[in-house]
């Protein structure tokens, strides 16, 4: 008897203790926050997402969607939700939901380039490389759209290169080897041979300053901002410029006057920043007509040191500002080659902005000049002596 009330107690506790561990276990499933539940798996309208898909596609920096067996969207990345790709629950692209169409019928993984134009504002189109695939035998498909458009910029701007420089090189050596020609004709004209042996000079001058700006661009572009930049006196920087165009200015009658350098210190690389200065003063006086002034001005505020070229040249187009830091770029291609301009002096003074942590602007009205600023960062609050002289002469002893 007390074996029958024993097991019977026995069996009443064990059914309490079951009962009591079931409603706890479901109000920790109600309560527990999502990301300690068991997942589920993603449904909409009966479609199930395979289980690992959803974690896969929000790691691919693609735009990603799938699409259930009625062409809705069934998943989609922020990618494909921020181009305009999808919205809602749509593939709004044509194109790829007849890609998508084809997959599903045949299982076949198609490729291809497209170009839509999913932006709201301006009027570029952006190219995709788009790749369609099934998902098993479930009769979903996915669609991948890898942005591509910047990677086409980039190979457009190296097509432009390789064939500008292609043309730039191709001309002095072309007339290079047609006045040699023409020397070995004429060689018993000695006036013909001197004059033709000018114009071979003049050809080969112009070879060589294409070479020495190829080498200083690609020296400098890409390159890191300097780590440790030394001390640059402008004073001396604006002196050297002047001087290095006070011929052929002085052949024009241009007036070089320079003006609040002295004493001013930066920090840079001199060889550099020398390159970018003569550069915008060569511009200045190739494009300035006979008998006017071109002025170069050094100011400090309270965060930058401004290095101002003014002229009282040509000018430049409204329409061309943008692009005139652009290799090979010429507003008067004809012009530039009668001064013996490379089309590389503005792209290589932007690298060398770039390369100090500054930047390079431009004012510029046509018939009234133009005048380059370049900005460069002022040295830190610490007082900075003039590197100028007594270094130079320190490192001369």
């Amino acid at each position: 008897m007390q074996g029958e009330l024993l097991a019977a107690v026995t069996g009443i506790f064990g059914l309490v203790t079951g009962v009591v561990v079931g409603v706890l276990a479901g109000l920790y499933l109600r309560t527990s926050p999502p990301e300690r539940r068991p997942p589920a798996p993603e449904r909409r309208d009966g479609a199930t997402l395979p289980s690992g898909i959803a974690e896969v596609l929000s790691a691919l920096p693609s735009s990603a969607v799938v699409l259930d067996s009625a062409d809705r969207v069934l998943r989609a990345s922020s990618a494909a939700r921020a181009f305009g790709i999808v919205r809602g629950e749509e593939l709004v692209i044509g194109e790829l939901l007849t890609l998508a169409r084809q997959v599903r019928r045949d299982g076949v993984i198609r490729e291809t380039d497209i170009e839509v134009a999913v932006r709201k504002f301006g009027p570029d189109a952006t190219s995709f490389a788009v790749r369609v695939a099934p998902l098993g035998g479930t009769g979903l498909v996915l669609v991948l759209a890898e942005d591509q458009t910047e990677h086409r910029r980039v190979e457009a701007v190296r097509r432009d290169f390789v064939a500008n420089i292609s043309h730039e090189l191709k001309t002095p050596v072309g007339a290079l080897s047609l006045l040699a020609e023409t020397v070995q004709d004429a060689s018993d004209d000695p006036e013909a041979v001197r004059r033709f042996t000018d114009r071979m000079q003049q050809e080969a001058a112009r070879l060589t300053a294409v070479i020495q700006d190829l080498i200083t661009l690609s020296r400098i572009q890409g390159a890191e901002p300097m780590a440790e930049p030394t001390r640059v006196d402008l004073g001396y920087v604006v002196d050297e410029a002047l001087d290095a165009v006070r011929m052929p200015a002085d052949a024009k009658g241009i007036e070089l006057v320079g003006s609040g350098a002295e004493g001013v210190t930066v920090l840079g690389d001199e060889g550099l920043l020398g390159t970018a200065l003569r550069n915008l003063v060569a511009n200045a006086v190739a494009y300035s007509p006979k008998d006017t002034r071109v002025a170069v001005s050094v100011g400090v505020s309270r965060s930058s040191v401004d290095i101002s070229v003014a002229d009282q040249g040509i000018g430049i187009p409204q329409q061309d500002l943008e692009r005139i830091f652009e290799r090979f770029y010429r507003v008067d291609a004809a012009r530039s080659r009668a001064t013996g301009g490379t089309g590389l002096g503005l792209a290589i003074v932007k690298h060398i902005m770039t390369h100090h942590r500054g930047e390079v602007t431009v004012w510029s009205k046509e018939g009234s000049g133009s005048t380059f600023t370049l900005r460069l960062p002022r040295p830190e609050s610490r007082r900075v002596e003039p590197a100028g002289n007594s270094d130079r002469q320190e490192a001369a002893q």
